[in-house]
Formats: C-alpha cells, structure tokens, sequence
C-alpha cells in the first residue's frame, strides 16, 4: 500500500426526499438566527418557497446569483446582508448560486447551508471559482466549505432534461479526473469510482424518465460524492481549461464540463491508463475518452464547443492563457496540443 494523506469532508450532509422541510431545523443547527437566502432570478420563486419554511428565521432574499460568481454580484449580497442583519446564508440552486454562498462565507466567515438542485458538486467542496475583469481565479479555502447540505432529490425532478445531463456530466469529471489526480488516495478513488457508477447507471434512466424519483436520488448520490472527491484531492487539465473557457469566453459552466471531458480523459489516457481502468470499466471500450464520448451523445448531451457560442477563432487565444500558468497533470502540455484538442472539442470529434 502506497503512502497516502486523507482528510475527510467537515459538512453535514442531510439527503432524503423532502429534506428541504429541515431547513429550519439546519439553522438552528448552525447556532444562526437570520438566513440570507440566495438564488439566480430564475429561481426567485421557488427560493421564496424555502425562505417561507424558515419563517421569521429568513432575513430576506438575493435572487440575483450569475454564473462563474462575478465578484461585483458578490459584494452587492454582502451589502444587502449588513443591511438586514443576516448572520448565514441559504444557497438554493446550481452552481452559480452555490459559489455566490462561498463567496460571502470567505469574505465574512459566515455560516452556510446548501441545497444544490443540480448535480454540480461544489456544494461539498472548499473551492471557490469567481470571476473578475474577465478572468477566473480559483480560491481553495476552509471557509468556503459550506457546513451543511441538504440533498433533495425532489428538487430535481423539474431540473430540464438538457441540463440534467450536461449537471451529470460535470459532475463526472471531478470524479474521473480525481482517478489520477497527484494527490489521490485509497478512499478518494473509491469515491470517484462509486460517483461515476452511480450516475452512469442514473442519466440514461432519467432521460427516459425524466420524473422518476429513484433515478433522480441514485444522480444526486452520485453527484454527491463526486463532488466531496473534487474537494479532497487536485484537478488537472480538463478542470483548467473549463475555467478557461468560463472565465474568459463565459460558456456555460456544464455544457463546457460536459463537451470537454472526453478530450482531456483522451489526452491523459496513454499517461494514466492504469489510474483510469474504473472509468474503462464502468463505460467500457478500450479508449475510455472515446467511451465517454459514445455515452455523451447515447443522453443528448452536447459534444462540439460551437454548440455553446465558442468561436473558432478564440481557440489560439484559449490556449495561450491555458498554457500560462497550467494546473498539474499526468501528461505534459504544450500550447500545440491544447489548440489540437480544442479544435477538436470544437468540431464535436470523437476523440
């Protein structure tokens, strides 16, 4: 047995159907008395909803969260909670409302609760990824972690089948890019294996039927622990060039997930095919990018960076702030091979 460091996750995970009743409950928990509660303006009503069951319990609402947590939305939030008094907040939504909640708790070191409606992960992550002046920085820090996640799998059921499966997706690659992360140790990659079982078993079964509860909780399970894997151990490629694309093209944070991921498991498969044989396994064939690929267009996920607004002629300038200061990964990079795999990312090509 190799040497290995572990550090479990801190947050306390509430999961079942119906669990949002217990929201109250989770701020009392917290030892808090005013509840910010957050949300994109799409989902303005449904986090009324949630404010409604803490009662007199919520100090109001932010419904204002934006993708890739720009930080002028952020500070306007940590006004409105000075101004109401709120000593927590409630993040109701995907991703970018997530990141708003840390945003707010690594600035002030408040107390957070989660309840993620997709399958995005960051809920169970210390990371923050904001944006500012057209560039994505990553912030790892103990601060940002919420304290508590309630997991319900109802909540889900009204989650578009499109965005179903490009959530699902992003949610796999944390786990498969944690299969052979520097760091990685005994638990995290039997974590990571258990994530993408579950959700490669989940998303064909949802796009089927899209309002069946037990697919749903069997994705959410899934996105769950991909999500804790993200926070343990460090991403590579596939993670820098999805902040890349994000914080400096603004494409949309899953369908980027989604489209890339068979590219960067393709271009790290020579250097970790040991490390990647799970993957293998749970889709099968010999090229586990060229598996995921097949998977991707089996749900009707998107598979080509033009679908999403990517413009051909970015992929030089893509590729010249990936390479500037690159993540760590497997395989060495250089500038000709991110332009080669964007292209191809951009073509829709099987890798």
């Amino acid at each position: 047995m190799t040497a290995f460091d572990y550090q479990g996750s801190s947050a306390r995970i509430l999961f079942g159907a119906g669990a949002r009743a217990r929201v109250l409950e989770a701020v009392d928990a917290l030892g808090c008395k005013r509840a910010l509660v957050l949300s994109t303006p799409h989902q303005a009503e449904e986090a009324s909803a949630i404010a409604s069951l803490l009662a007199d319990r919520a100090a109001g609402l932010f419904t204002h969260a934006t993708m890739h947590t720009p930080v002028e939305i952020t500070e306007r939030a940590i006004e409105l909670m000075r101004d109401l008094g709120a000593d927590c907040t409630v993040a109701f939504g995907g991703g970018s409302t997530t990141g708003l909640g840390k945003a707010i708790a690594f600035r002030l070191d408040t107390p957070q609760i989660s309840i993620p409606t997709t399958y995005a992960g960051s809920e169970v992550t210390p990371i923050l990824g904001q944006t500012q002046a057209g560039r994505k920085e990553t912030v790892r820090a103990a601060s940002v972690l919420p304290e508590l996640v309630i997991y319900d799998p109802e909540l889900t059921l009204g989650l578009p089948l499109a965005m179903t499966m490009t959530s699902g997706l992003n949610a796999m690659a944390h786990a498969a890019e944690a299969l052979y992360a520097r760091d990685r140790n005994p638990i995290s990659s039997l974590m990571a294996t258990e994530g993408l079982r579950a959700l490669a078993e989940a998303l064909p079964r949802i796009a089927g039927s899209p309002r069946d509860l037990s697919a749903r909780s069997d994705a959410l399970y899934g996105a769950w622990l991909c999500g804790t894997v993200l926070g343990t151990v460090g991403m590579s490629l596939h993670h820098k060039l999805c902040h890349v694309l994000g914080g400096s093209f603004d494409l949309p944070h899953a369908e980027t997930h989604a489209i890339i991921l068979p590219q960067t498991i393709a271009f790290n498969a020579g250097a970790a095919a040991d490390e990647l044989r799970p993957l293998s396994a749970i889709f099968g064939g010999a090229s586990p990018g060229t598996a995921l690929h097949a998977f991707s267009v089996k749900i009707g996920a998107p598979t080509a960076l033009r679908e999403i607004g990517f413009r051909e002629e970015d992929i030089g300038r893509a590729a010249e702030i990936a390479t500037a200061n690159p993540y760590w990964n497997p395989r060495e990079v250089t500038r000709a091979d991110i332009h080669a795999l964007l292209t191809a990312a951009w073509r829709g090509d099987a890798p």
